[in-house]
């Protein structure tokens, strides 16, 4: 098909590449050198001296990452013969877009329309962010130097990453959250609490079931006001940065989708039917602005699938199958229903758990914290969920993921031959726990 996108943005990747996944993983990797250098490789016996930290050069290697990546989609978009139009775009007619750019406005007539315009920064009632001081996850990734005390509302993925970021590299951090437990939605409530443990002795503070009341400059700080959620004292905490991680919304504003009919949910999303097409025939969503996780694989995902729909082929996609990652030290990775899901549903499940301090690599390496839980039907042995919280839990995931796409059982996984010694033998052991009731090495 001949493909136009159009892209609003100097660069192009999106909140991804720009000012999110891409950049903060490029902070959080360097951070944790960082910290294992000052704080971990004299008891490996390795002899560093004073270790310190050149911030500008932290930040000029993550800008120089983003550049490399998005260099890299408009020489794809080349390759490909994508004709990229630069401008913000807004549906005027079922085949019909107009773009305005800095040339002014441009149409383009099409047989099919795309939106894939994300999401972004949920807005604090009554706050107003000045990406220096009152920041969201965009100003966290652009700081100029590090905060001497930095406060974070919300404790979901976004706010523990770059919490985790600024806490390594000397900041104090509290984070303050409204639910009783971190990570966000969909975590296993035992890999949260796990987590939340391995976050406080890294120096990391929380402050759970507490409600933001206010937040205010004041001198050359910050002043949050905030009290328990099921009512208490009030109480005001100061800090020089305060980063605002309460989560994303779809980028649905201003697309001309009521010109053409096509009405929101009651969360801002276009709704979609399971091939990704609207309510007018032709248009199509996928991506952070429809429903399911506000993922950039699912994303990509969706619109491979999407476009494969369009071209009259089977379409296809299985939302108990998309990984989700945190990627603190240690990281967490899960795929499928958790605990708390299964009990809700009052299915009957089987727990297969095995912990990082009985795998020979992880032991070795010195990174014993944290276990591999499967969940499998208690009936069939189906694979329903895992949940992994310690070393290469964002990689080891993935193996995860195709079994369970796969319809595998735990008894599968717990008879591939793994090689020895990996941490991802941890996840057969944790299998077979699942299937015969017991591990072999634990």
């Amino acid at each position: 098909m001949k493909t136009i996108s159009v892209e609003k943005d100097p660069t192009l990747g999106g909140t991804c590449l720009n000012v999110g996944c891409i950049p903060s993983k490029a902070l959080l990797h360097n951070s944790h050198l960082y910290h294992m250098a000052k704080h971990d490789f004299k008891h490996r016996g390795i002899e560093v001296g004073n270790v310190s930290f050149n911030f500008d050069a932290m930040m000029k290697y993550k800008v120089n990452s983003v550049k490399a990546l998005t260099g890299g989609i408009a020489m794809l978009f080349q390759k490909n013969k994508v004709q990229l139009v630069r401008g913000v775009g807004s549906i005027v007619a079922p085949n019909k877009v107009e773009v305005k750019g800095d040339k002014g406005v441009e149409t383009i007539n099409t047989k099919n329309i795309l939106i894939a315009t994300g999401s972004e920064v949920t807005p604090f009632p009554g706050v107003t962010f000045d990406e220096k001081q009152i920041i969201t996850s965009t100003g966290a990734l652009s700081l100029p130097s590090v905060p001497k005390k930095m406060l974070v509302i919300g404790a979901g993925v976004i706010g523990l990453e770059l919490g985790s970021v600024y806490q390594r590299l000397g900041a104090e951090v509290v984070a303050v959250e409204f639910l009783e437990s971190i990570g966000g939605v969909g975590i296993d409530g035992e890999v949260s609490k796990t987590l939340q443990k391995i976050l406080v002795k890294e120096g990391m503070k929380f402050k759970l079931g507490t409600k933001v009341m206010g937040v205010r400059k004041e001198g050359s700080g910050v002043k949050v006001d905030v009290k328990a959620a099921k009512g208490g004292n009030k109480e005001t905490l100061d800090c020089d940065v305060v980063l605002i991680s309460i989560g994303r919304r779809p980028y649905t504003k201003g697309l001309g989708l009521e010109k053409v009919g096509i009405a929101l949910d009651d969360r801002g999303r276009v709704p979609v039917n399971n091939k990704f097409q609207t309510t007018i025939p032709g248009i199509y969503a996928i991506g952070d602005c429809i429903h399911g996780p506000m993922l950039a694989h699912k994303a990509e995902d969706e619109g491979i699938v999407c476009v494969e729909g369009i071209k009259g082929m089977p379409v296809h996609f299985n939302y108990d199958a998309i990984p989700s990652v945190i990627y603190t030290s240690p990281e967490v990775g899960w795929v499928g229903k958790s605990e708390e899901d299964l009990k809700k549903e009052g299915r009957a499940y089987k727990v297969g758990k095995f912990p990082f301090l009985a795998n020979s690599r992880a032991k070795t390496n010195g990174e014993p914290d944290g276990f591999v839980k499967v969940l499998a039907d208690k009936a069939t042995d189906v694979i329903l969920g895992t949940h992994i919280i310690g070393p290469g839990g964002g990689e080891l995931i993935n193996e995860a993921v195709l079994a369970q796409e796969y319809g595998a059982a735990a008894e599968d996984v717990a008879r591939v031959c793994h090689a020895h010694p990996t941490c991802a033998e941890a996840l057969r052991e944790a299998n077979l726990a699942a299937y015969f009731g017991k591990p072999i090495n634990f």
